[in-house]
């Protein structure tokens, strides 16, 4: 049966996951990590997105980026990305088969406060995994850059980040206190972007429903199967 064309417009910010095939491990040493943003940084360079936030779990990718006006497709991105990393892993470790479970997903992300929630989202998945006590803790994200300062070449700090406050200092901790909040009042975002296909405020909703015909979540046809979940 054939897919349904996803539609992604250009200049808009995306939460992106891309998982391993059956769950199968994507990364198996550090060394595999580091390739992988590697790769990321070389498609931000010939696609000219914007990287804003990002976690490499051992089984799947989540990533926060928005593509600009000018630059890559999100398909040409994510088809670049994959089959490059792919190729890396299958000659490093000689793996056959499909690597990646079907297509990647992709949420549009209103540009305001939900495009921070969705950077908690993110790097909060290591601690729903239960790999850390504190986001702080895992390496593969981009929490510290946001929460402490750390260099990643990589990144880039988006606007909202930015207007959390005029100080570098006092910036990183708001940005660990809005972390933080969003660990003990919502459960560390569990289940926030389960089916979904757009985040943001009903203002930003009813727009893309109007100019784009699409709706918030994912409407379930024909006998309603066990829901997958979107995190770990």
């Amino acid at each position: 049966m054939p897919r349904n064309a996803r539609i992604a417009p250009q200049e808009q910010v995306y939460h992106l996951l891309t998982r391993g095939n059956n769950r199968q491990d994507v990364f198996a040493e550090e060394k595999d990590y580091e390739k992988y943003l590697e790769i990321l940084s070389r498609y931000k360079e010939r696609y000219g997105f914007k990287l804003y936030h990002y976690v490499l779990m051992t089984n799947h990718v989540h990533l926060t980026l928005e593509t600009m006006e000018g630059g890559g497709s999100l398909a040409d991105i994510m088809k670049g990305i994959n089959l490059s990393y792919a190729q890396y892993y299958k000659t490093q470790y000689g793996h056959i088969g499909h690597f990646w479970q079907d297509r990647y997903k992709s949420i549009l992300v209103s540009k305001d406060e939900y495009l921070l929630a969705c950077g908690s989202y993110v790097e909060l998945n290591p601690v729903r995994a239960k790999l850390s006590e504190d986001p702080k803790d895992y390496k593969w994200s981009s929490y510290r850059v946001y929460a402490f300062g750390k260099k990643d070449p990589v990144l880039d700090e988006h606007p909202i980040y930015l207007e959390l406050s005029t100080e570098e200092k006092e910036r990183r901790k708001a940005y660990r206190e809005f972390v933080k909040g969003m660990l003990l009042s919502r459960n560390g975002m569990r289940g926030e972007m389960e089916g979904k296909i757009i985040y943001g405020s009903k203002t930003f909703l009813g727009r893309a429903k109007a100019l784009l015909g699409i709706e918030e979540r994912v409407k379930v046809r024909g006998r309603p199967k066990k829901q997958e979940r979107y995190e770990k």
